[in-house]
């Protein structure tokens, strides 16, 4: 596979997050709303599109439990085939909000008074204060938040194992490396920090720095123009052959997949390369199929295997 540059998403690729990002999720929603979903019924949202927030994942997934209360008749899976219809009915499917659709779907099952008791049970102002403190910390949460937390929690962001090798990291050093994620800077810092990813701000786009998140392609075309950019502010004597016309983005949600596949739309001079790993939600062969059927050029078993690939 040619690759001119390399862009990795964090969660799933870089760090497994499924005892942190993913638990915390769970365990908001119970401490919260007393109730909740189980983990691994996450990955059903994830496959609807329109949640690279994890912080909407969480309101979505306590709206649907909240609607279950007062009488919605949908599985989980079923309600979140009914947001991934809504998203796709949407004027701009690429920036269609998942949270969005789960709120039209909540408000077309329930009748006028069960939408109105679920809506006021919903707390996502509390939800987002309670997932940052179990995933952060108390410390931590103090520290990023510049709030007292009221919840003595030691932070699920220290259960968050190294993914990528340190072989696989010298083996990345020979193409210009960036990041996009869904992550906000703060926490995409210590991620990289643990990993040993020394990724500059203009190599990196986070939640903080564009509003429309995966799978829309603004950053990772962005990214490859700065590579490029790059690239020819480096010598005098440029070619052609310098030139960053091949990106390869690696992931682990079929919206990185859709990301890579908008991209290439968008700037059809480059090429982009979606790459699916099965180290996040998406595993085993079902995992597979699923990048396979939304437009995978390849999935691999996790981001070591990135090198051989490239070679």
């Amino acid at each position: 596979m040619q690759a001119d540059a390399v862009v990795l998403d964090i969660d799933g690729v870089v760090v497994d997050v499924a005892d942190s990002y993913r638990r915390a999720i769970v365990e908001s929603i119970e401490r919260v709303h007393s109730d909740t979903i189980e983990k691994a019924e996450i990955q059903a949202f994830k496959d609807a599109g329109g949640f690279n927030n994890d912080w909407e994942l969480t309101d979505a997934a306590a709206l649907f439990v909240l609607a279950r209360r007062e009488g919605l008749a949908l599985k989980v899976d079923a309600f979140t085939d009914r947001i991934a219809e809504r998203r796709a009915e949407s004027d701009d499917a690429e920036s269609a909000d998942g949270l969005d659709a789960a709120e039209a779907v909540v408000d077309d099952a329930l009748d006028a008074a069960a939408r109105e008791r679920a809506r006021g049970d919903w707390d996502p102002e509390r939800l987002r204060e309670v997932f940052q403190q179990l995933y952060l910390g108390a410390d931590l949460y103090a520290d990023i938040e510049g709030s007292d937390p009221d919840l003595d929690e030691p932070g699920f962001i220290h259960d968050e194992p190294v993914i990528l090798d340190a072989e696989t990291l010298d083996a990345l050093a020979d193409y210009p490396l960036g990041i996009v994620t869904g992550r906000p800077a703060d926490e995409a810092d210590i991620a990289q920090r643990r990993a040993g990813l020394d990724v500059p701000d203009d190599r990196r786009f986070t939640m903080d720095d564009w509003e429309e998140g995966k799978p829309h392609p603004r950053a990772l075309v962005t990214l490859a123009e700065r590579f490029n950019a790059e690239a020819h502010g480096a010598s005098s004597n440029q070619t052609h052959s310098d030139d960053v016309d091949s990106v390869v983005f690696v992931g682990d949600t079929l919206d990185d997949v859709k990301t890579a596949r908008n991209a290439a739309e968008a700037d059809p001079d480059r090429e982009y390369v979606g790459v699916g790993v099965l180290t996040g939600g998406l595993t085993g062969e079902s995992g597979r199929r699923k990048y396979e059927e939304a437009g995978a050029d390849a999935v691999i078993d996790s981001v070591n295997d990135l090198p051989d690939l490239l070679a």
